[in-house]
């Protein structure tokens, strides 16, 4: 099955509220060998609507935005890029894709609520992998086995346990992908050397 490792930068934190700014992705397979990668910004369509905080978490201004595709091309493109990488005509479903993400839930609850108001139907199911979650399980074996491991499960706590660390300091949603995938990648190549002794 595919993975979608995804992360978006918002005008702020309330869905329904707030509007998905840039979109970053990266496609896998099951064997999580990348296949491709998608950037886009998006021009948000409540613009007053912009936080003087997110701008600060991610960089981007309005000004940036002004060239920026509106919500309805982008999810078009993102579902087509979706589509070519996997080689699926429109027919075909993309329901046994798993969305992947650090904290993904508020980025799948922001994706959703724009797929809505586009009017969009939603396209994948509701199979995800959270980072976080992931970490916190492999906290608890770590100290099971008394090896060390990160304090926080913050992204860039748990990159800089595998040697990984983001390029720049603000955030950007495909480089926030990448990093992702990457933990992602490390903590399933732990997974064969874990035995089990019931």
């Amino acid at each position: 099955m595919p993975y979608l490792i995804l992360d978006l930068e918002m005008t702020g934190g309330e869905t329904g509220y707030h509007d998905i700014i840039q979109i970053g992705a990266v496609l896998a397979n099951d064997d999580w060998k990348i296949l491709s990668e998608f950037q886009s910004l998006v021009y948000p369509d409540h613009e007053e609507n912009f936080t003087a905080a997110a701008e600060e978490i991610h960089g981007i201004s309005l000004a940036d935005l002004e060239e920026a595709p509106m919500p309805y091309e982008v999810l078009e493109n993102f579902e087509a890029w979706i589509r070519k990488s996997l080689r699926r005509n429109s027919s075909v479903s993309l329901t046994d894709i798993v969305v992947c993400g650090q904290s993904v839930i508020n980025d799948i609850n922001f994706l959703e609520q724009q797929y809505s108001d586009q009017n969009m139907k939603w396209p994948f199911s509701y199979k995800l992998i959270d980072l976080m979650s992931i970490s916190f399980v492999f906290y608890q074996i770590f100290d099971a086995n008394k090896l060390q491991h990160p304090k926080s499960y913050s992204l860039k706590a748990v990159a800089a346990f595998f040697g990984l660390q983001r390029e720049e300091e603000a955030h950007d949603a495909l480089e926030d992908a990448k990093l992702t995938y990457e933990c992602f990648k490390k903590y399933f190549e732990i997974i064969p050397h874990l035995k089990y002794n019931p």
